[in-house]
């Protein structure tokens, strides 16, 4: 294996892993303001002890997703500054934006609505979580539209005498045609982690915990069920417009996403295929007439392109090269998404009938053990499906890492060697490893914990009184 190999790996492992945190505290933020508003406009105590419940578990995640986050912008100086160099000028702004504005935004409210309970009128107060709520959605509107500019470059001239990509319209990279499409689908992902995340902490609660706060965690539940569910038909629907858009602007990627080899007018959707090892050619297919056609364009009788022709298409305009990506990873990432996406559905609805009319979930030995299960797994099912989703999305791209303009094999390092990129790869693994055990711990103690009491904040008299820190 060669440092562009391990490069390419160590940005996946410390990439994905950063965005186990990210999903789950956009969401997250949302639906404890939303809680915080309910207790604001009702004076109902059980939603101000769920703010302060889930907000704590907001709150540690936060944390996590900041450390790991850090760790991200090192690896463009260690081993791809030959990409950091060719798409600095434009890939910076949109992240020197994300930055100055939207982190700068959601920390600061942050830290005002942590240790503003007694200091802040309670209308003052809300408003500082949903500042800070909003700041993290406009982070990743940053961050996807410097994504989006890997996938479809805008916004820019080619300076060939300096090698490199420099911005020239910053409107049209923050209103890429991929960004549009691409923001709303991950936004409505993260709702569905959230959404999963509270309501599989109350299912567990309610089995675990029967006679304690049930009052409280019911209507948690509901409200995870909820939103788990309208996000998913949202995440649906904006990832057909998405996928109209990757087939207009990466048509390779759509084919590999189908194992689709030939061009087909109309074109079948495969439900299931097994290829050759390498990813050359189909063995078996099961495929469902003409829906492939109406996702990539709209219409059922549609050409789609195939991997062979856009194969010979590339070499006349790119020069000689295998321009495939992985196909096999490509295509099984693609349904490993929607289905763990639509099994937490199903599971949400699942709820909602349990719970529908005033029931609760049931309890006894074998329920309690299947619902103690559907609590664990309920909460990773859409965070693999937002995972699985960027591999694909980093994985169809290649082998670009800007497409059309800089080979990922251009842009690693020129003198990184196999020795530093595994030394790193070995800390960053163990780092990461311990921060996993840190989270999980953390989570699963102040869960376990349950509801803290309801102690309606006041305002202090003194104005040099210690901060209040009410979780």
């Amino acid at each position: 294996m060669d440092a562009l190999e391990l490069a390419r790996w160590q940005f996946g492992i410390t990439t994905v892993y950063h965005f186990f945190f990210v999903p789950l505290t956009i969401g997250l933020s949302v639906l404890v303001a939303g809680m915080q508003t309910a207790w604001w406009r009702t004076s109902d105590e059980r939603w101000l002890r769920l703010t302060r419940f889930f907000g704590k578990l907001f709150l540690i995640n936060f944390a996590m997703g900041i450390a790991t986050g850090i760790v991200q912008e090192f690896q463009f100086g260690m081993n791809w500054s030959d990409y950091s160099r060719f798409v600095g000028d434009v890939f910076g702004a949109p992240l020197a934006i994300e930055g100055l504005l939207a982190f700068f935004l959601e920390s600061t409210f942050l830290g005002l609505w942590i240790f503003g309970w007694d200091r802040l009128r309670p209308g003052l107060h809300l408003a500082c979580i949903w500042i800070a709520a909003l700041g993290t959605v406009f982070s990743a509107y940053f961050i996807l539209a410097a994504n989006s500019f890997m996938q479809n470059p805008v916004g820019f001239t080619l300076n060939g005498e300096r090698g490199r990509a420099e911005l020239t319209d910053i409107g049209a990279v923050l209103t890429n045609k991929v960004l549009t499409v691409t923001f709303p689908h991950q936004i409505f992902g993260c709702f569905m982690v959230a959404g999963a995340f509270v309501a599989g902490v109350a299912v567990w609660q309610l089995v675990r915990h029967p006679h304690r706060d049930a009052d409280a965690f019911r209507p948690a539940l509901r409200l995870g069920a909820v939103v788990l569910v309208v996000a998913g038909l949202g995440t649906m629907i904006s990832g057909d417009f998405q996928g109209k858009v990757m087939t207009e602007v990466q048509p390779m990627k759509m084919a590999a996403a189908e194992a689709l080899y030939e061009d087909a007018q109309p074109a079948p959707f495969s439900a299931f295929t097994i290829g050759t090892l390498d990813g050359s050619e189909p063995i078996f297919q099961l495929e469902v007439p003409r829906l492939l056609s109406f996702l990539a364009a709209g219409d059922f009788d549609s050409q789609v392109r195939g991997i062979d022709s856009l194969q010979a298409e590339y070499e006349q305009t790119y020069g000689p090269g295998d321009y495939r990506p992985n196909v096999p990873v490509t295509y099984w990432t693609f349904r490993l998404m929607i289905t763990a996406g639509g099994v937490a559905m199903l599971i949400g609805a699942a709820l909602l009938w349990a719970t529908r009319r005033g029931r609760t979930i049931r309890s006894g030995p074998r329920a309690s053990r299947w619902w103690v299960r559907t609590a664990v797994v309920l909460p990773l099912l859409p965070l693999l499906a937002n995972s699985f989703g960027w591999i694909f999305t980093e994985m169809g791209r290649q082998p670009w890492v800007v497409f059309g303009l800089l080979p990922t094999s251009a842009g690693v390092s020129p003198g990184t060697t196999v020795a530093e990129v595994g030394a790193s790869l070995a800390a960053f693994t163990l780092l990461y490893g311990t921060l996993a055990v840190v989270e999980v711990r953390l989570l699963m103690t102040y869960v376990a914990k349950g509801l803290p009491d309801a102690d309606p904040p006041e305002l202090a008299d003194d104005p040099d009184a210690p901060l209040a820190f009410a979780y």
